[in-house]
């Protein structure tokens, strides 16, 4: 993974510091700052409730629809601020978000689930054709399916439907929640190939969360760890990948080995960056 060009590459999407909260009073975020930069892979890790997809909702826009809000700080996309736009309005500028646990639309079949991924376009049906051919591709087994309904799809090909429908909006950055979740082994690496793919084949920026530390810093350029609301590291996947504290804390390994959970379920206690 080109880490040097990763420090290089223009700042995409730049979060500053930002504090959220849900309902008035319920503070998740305290204080989260990352960057996303053009043409990069960026994992946010970290446990459930660590606030991975709170982040990606405050970035994309969606925290009204659950009572939450940014308080504090500011997020910027290309430099203009953006945390007051309209959801719709920040994915006619190229940021769309992949939810948690796909939401595909389950009676529609796999090729009009993928259709309503262009409904902001207006370059044409043969753009829009084009582009689904260009999803074919990166997902095979989506054109095998397309008549299909999503509903009886498998939790892999839903999860291929989703992606496969963000890029038909032809966006600059996906907002990538959990694709790992609830997938085979062998599917997640599948997917997370793809994800490289897309990154590497048409050029777009991701902002992926994932509870699965190891197969994300394999193929991200860089990453974030969030504990309770907070960034508590961060740095070039390959630096991440190496460093003691991770091995041992999240990726279950030691200079002893593999460590199991009953070893390492103090490390609250222990963590040497949070002393």
């Amino acid at each position: 993974m080109p880490d040097a060009s990763e420090t290089e590459a223009k700042a995409l999407i730049e979060v500053n510091n930002i504090e959220v909260i849900y309902n008035h009073v319920i503070l998740v975020l305290k204080g989260v700052s990352l960057t996303v930069r053009e043409r990069g892979i960026t994992a946010l890790l970290g446990g459930n409730g660590a606030g991975k997809t709170t982040t990606l909702k405050a970035v994309s826009n969606l925290l009204h629809s659950e009572r939450g809000e940014v308080t504090k700080g500011s997020i910027l996309y290309r430099g203009e601020r953006v945390q007051h736009l309209d959801p719709a309005a920040l994915v006619k500028k190229g940021v769309i978000q992949v939810m948690e646990g796909r939401h595909c639309f389950s009676h529609l079949t796999v090729e009009e689930n993928l259709l309503t991924g262009a409904y902001t376009r207006k370059d044409g049906k043969g753009a829009i054709e084009a582009d689904l051919e260009m999803v074919y591709s990166y997902f095979p087994r989506l054109k095998e399916r397309r008549r299909s309904q999503a509903g009886y799809t498998s939790g892999g090909e839903q999860q291929m439907c989703a992606i496969g429908r963000a890029l038909m909006s032809r966006p600059e950055t996906i907002l990538l929640d959990e694709p790992s979740m609830g997938l085979a082994p062998q599917l997640v690496e599948q997917i997370f190939e793809i994800v490289r793919a897309v990154n590497e084949g048409e050029g777009v920026s991701f902002l992926l969360a994932e509870q699965n530390t190891n197969v994300a810093l394999k193929y991200a350029h860089a990453g974030y760890i969030l504990e309770n609301g907070r960034v508590v590291m961060e740095g070039s996947a390959k630096a991440l990948r190496e460093n003691d504290d991770v091995k041992e804390f999240y990726l279950g390994m030691s200079d002893e080995g593999r460590r199991s959970f009953r070893d390492v379920r103090s490390y609250r206690r222990r963590k040497r960056w949070l002393a």
